[in-house]
């Protein structure tokens, strides 16, 4: 034995069956009880529990320690790297992050729109029909990326699709407040080709995360994304007014849209599509995310199945239609809800952005618990498909009812609370149909979840201009929350009936 290695506890028959039962488990009881770091004696000790090994390197500059415990390096908690460095941080959960401030910057280059058109139909005379086809017109790119970004990712990766979209979305939004003032026609295309590249942000944040984290903690990892997503509404509805009204139109835009190319230098240089090509991922990490896969999720080389195939099965429309559903609802409120607190309860632009900005906040959070949730029934033991079914049903009845009662608020603070509870609750489908599409379908994820976001594109197109119309025809929203409500409820019967968390292609 090495003169710098002690041997805790010697081995035993015992104690090599059980090891091999871990094994094939899959799991570790890897435990750490005291750590102790020494700079002065630049050593480091680390006592594992009975079932491992300790071993202390001791170097010139610095130290480098292993500890193994049935064959798994400490780097599964720590991100540890081989050779002696540590990162404190977990690679995956770097990706995550990284994911969350895009996916924030995604939705609040949206929004900015949002309240912007606000004083830009006063200052034009838009009616609310005009005024609905300014806000659906990011939907008409939208609709044509979801599929090919989707098979883009799917056979290209995440990372590289991604990094495009944000490239050519922070131009567009650069672009947009120059368009408004030039011609009604350069505002609508410029906005159409927003929407077109941001049709790839969510395949892509979708499938990159299903190859960086292990099935066990998708969930919580999407939740975390999401999270950032719907903190992008708040952002954007709270920062666009002051900016509007000191700065300017186009000050919002430039501020959004700089941040999309920061946020791009960063992206290159410190992500990769798997954690097998990742420099910077620990082998004990590359080991953790390997071991939690339940399917392959290969490349597939750009071989899409047959769509005849994939629309023939039922577990197919049950997403599609949660799609359809959950865009409808989510876009009449993302496009509408400033216009709503300012038509019905006559507050100014800024008190509107800020009670349209909390219901987003809260969103964010209910969305990690959603995720996390989701985990944790999977992990006690609940069939994906029970657990599945649950949180899209609560992500589609709490909604419905809610907005049925939005029909009878007499003030701005209560309608707030309901929408806010809509919202809240909405969130729980990111844990329902959003990851259901990797259960069914791994290796062509992508893919589906562009079939998925073009019906749900479209169904947004016809909620955010039939608003307007509605609004107009009839002087009220109550109309239609009734209709986004009865259409809740019939989406959840559909998807109890016909979803499932199996592998279906």
């Amino acid at each position: 034995m090495a003169a710098n290695s002690l041997l805790l506890h010697s081995p035993s028959p015992r104690f090599f069956s059980s090891r091999s039962n871990l094994i094939n488990l899959g799991r570790s009881h890897l435990s750490y009880d005291r750590i102790i770091l020494k700079r002065s004696i630049k050593r480091e000790s680390c006592w594992t529990s009975s079932k491992g090994y300790l071993k202390e390197k001791k170097r010139n500059r610095g130290c480098a320690v292993r500890c193994t415990a049935e064959g798994i390096e400490r780097g599964i908690l720590m991100g540890g790297r081989e050779g002696g460095e540590v990162n404190m941080v977990s690679e995956r959960y770097k990706v995550v992050a990284l994911t969350a401030c895009v996916m924030c910057l995604c939705n609040a280059d949206r929004v900015v729109m949002s309240v912007a058109v606000v004083p830009l139909a006063a200052k034009y005379g838009w009616s609310s029909s005009f005024l609905g086809i300014v806000q659906s017109s990011f939907l008409w790119g939208y609709i044509f990326s979801s599929v090919i970004g989707g098979a883009l990712v799917d056979k290209y990766g995440g990372k590289r699709v991604l990094a495009w979209g944000v490239g050519l979305w922070s131009l567009a939004t650069l672009l947009t407040p120059w368009a408004a003032n030039h011609s009604t026609a350069g505002l609508l295309a410029v906005r159409a080709f927003f929407g077109l590249a941001e049709g790839v942000a969510l395949p892509s944040m979708s499938t990159l995360l299903s190859r960086w984290f292990p099935s066990h903690e998708r969930a919580s990892a999407v939740g975390i994304s999401m999270a950032g997503f719907h903190l992008g509404n708040v952002i954007g509805l709270l920062l666009t007014p002051i900016m509007l009204s000191t700065v300017g139109i186009s000050g919002p835009f430039i501020l959004f849209a700089s941040l999309g190319l920061l946020w791009l230098t960063t992206w290159a240089s410190g992500v990769t599509n798997d954690p097998r090509d990742s420099p910077f991922i620990s082998k004990s990490e590359l080991r953790l995310i390997q071991a939690g896969k339940t399917d392959s999720t290969a490349a597939n080389k750009g071989q899409l199945p047959p769509l005849r195939l994939l629309l023939s099965k039922l577990p197919t429309w049950a997403i599609i239609f949660a799609n359809v559903t959950n865009n409808w609802g989510y876009f009449v409120l993302l496009s509408w809800m400033p216009v709503y607190f300012k038509t019905v309860f006559g507050v100014n632009l800024k008190q509107a952005a800020w009670f349209s900005a909390l219901p987003w906040g809260t969103m964010a959070l209910s969305g990690y618990i959603a995720g996390a949730a989701s985990d944790s029934l999977i992990k006690a033991g609940y069939s994906v498909t029970l657990v599945r079914k649950i949180m899209q049903s609560i992500g589609f009845i709490g909604p419905g009812v809610s907005l049925l009662c939005l029909n009878f608020a007499k003030t701005p603070v209560t309608a707030s609370m309901l929408i806010t509870a809509a919202l809240s609750l909405s969130s729980f489908s990111q844990a329902g149909f959003l990851l259901n599409m990797q259960d069914i379908a791994p290796q062509y994820a992508g893919f589906l979840h562009g079939i998925a976001n073009s019906a749900g594109t479209f169904a947004a197109i016809v909620s955010t201009i039939g608003t307007g119309y509605f609004v107009q025809w009839l002087g009220s929203f109550q109309a239609f929350l009734t209709v986004t409500a009865g259409l809740y409820f019939l989406t959840t019967i559909f998807w109890n009936m016909f979803a499932t968390g199996e592998r279906v292609f």
